[in-house]
């Protein structure tokens, strides 16, 4: 019993380890974005040919311009080579055809290490999944969902990994980013999920009845974040984009070069904090400690997120904030969608619970 007991703890341990793990690779990764080293390595998974990236110009060749843009373009052409037999001819095209595969990218030793950090993070993210996934069969017997979670979690972030090496060939196709940020918020989701599946005689002890209107509410107001944050990371597109045109220069004019796309994201936000407040109230009003610290947290990291959006509208895209607008984003997924099993758990798939509202 102690041996089995000692196993499902754990799980849970490397399971928050790496549910941090991930946040904090989303932290690196918003630096990379923020300081322009996305294609601080233009190959991948090797930086510039090697595990362990140059110090200096005279360690590459002189025409090594044309080596990683062509090796860029010959993978491209073979993934689009891929993409065109299964029928999708379309995608296939907007690989082969978008300019900034076709760019070179000249060495910069900061940008190449800070890049170079962020894959480092990226085999910790990996390692600590792989874990996470071996010790969930302790739970094999008990439950297999837990099990086939934390193997579609490994299965996830090896896809992850192929997508970053498209990432790097595309030189940052816009909606390569877009994906990438979207299957990291399923990571979470995933991993929060496995976790809190693990310890759901915990989480079914709490006494409150089911309301549909508030488990549908909660429900409305993960897919908000989510649909908001890819939103904002589309807007992020835009500024990288329009930060290059600017040699990353005159920050105080990026924000007029937006479309409309960073218009609907700022008005889309309002509906998002009245509808997250709204939610609060109804919960608050259950009298549960956990769920009201991991509301106040919400609102908390809200307010944050608000504070961070005003400044950098305001006071020229600070490159320090636009990270932690991602991260505070990222975390409130998380916190919703924790919520969101807590408030399912005690109620809906409690057999005393019956229907309020």
């Amino acid at each position: 019993m102690t041996d089995k007991s000692f196993s499902f703890k754990r799980f849970r341990n490397i399971g928050v380890l790496t549910i941090a793990s991930v946040y904090f690779l989303i932290l690196v990764g918003g630096i990379v974005r923020s300081t322009g080293s996305g294609m601080g390595c233009p190959d991948w998974p090797k930086c510039f040919g090697s595990w362990v990236p140059p110090t200096s110009i005279e360690q590459l060749p002189d025409n090594y311009l044309e080596v990683y843009r062509d090796k860029r373009i010959q993978k491209n052409q073979r993934v689009a080579g891929y993409v065109n037999n299964l029928g999708f001819e379309e995608i296939a095209t907007y690989l082969l055809e978008h300019p900034t595969a076709y760019l070179e990218t000249e060495f910069n030793v900061q940008k190449t290490w800070i890049e170079y950090l962020n894959r480092l993070v990226g085999v910790l993210v990996g390692i600590f999944i792989i874990l996470t996934m071996l010790y969930s069969f302790a739970y094999y017997r008990k439950d297999k969902a837990i099990v086939y979670l934390s193997v579609f979690s490994v299965l996830l972030v090896i896809f992850q990994g192929w997508l970053g090496s498209l990432v790097v060939s595309t030189n940052l196709l816009p909606v390569m980013i877009t994906i990438h940020m979207a299957l990291a918020l399923l990571m979470v989701a995933i991993l929060i999920y496995a976790i809190a599946r693990s310890q759901v005689v915990v989480l079914q002890e709490r006494m409150f009845f089911f309301s549909r209107k508030i488990y549908l509410l909660i429900w409305l107001v993960v897919f908000l974040t989510f649909g908001q944050t890819l939103l904002g990371t589309q807007v992020r597109e835009m500024i990288d984009q329009i930060a290059f045109n600017f040699n990353y220069l005159q920050r105080e004019k990026w924000i007029s070069q937006l479309d409309f796309s960073f218009y609907i994201h700022r008005s889309f936000s309002w509906l998002v904090l009245l509808v997250n407040l709204y939610l609060a109230y109804l919960l608050f009003r259950l009298k549960d400690g956990q769920i009201n610290k991991l509301l106040l947290t919400l609102l908390a990291l809200i307010g944050l997120e608000i504070i961070f959006g005003v400044i950098m509208v305001n006071w020229a895209i600070p490159a320090f904030l636009q990270p932690l607008h991602l991260l505070a984003a990222a975390l409130i997924f998380g916190v919703q969608f924790y919520i969101l099993i807590i408030y399912g758990y005690a109620t809906r798939f409690k057999g005393v619970a019956r229907m309020v509202a």
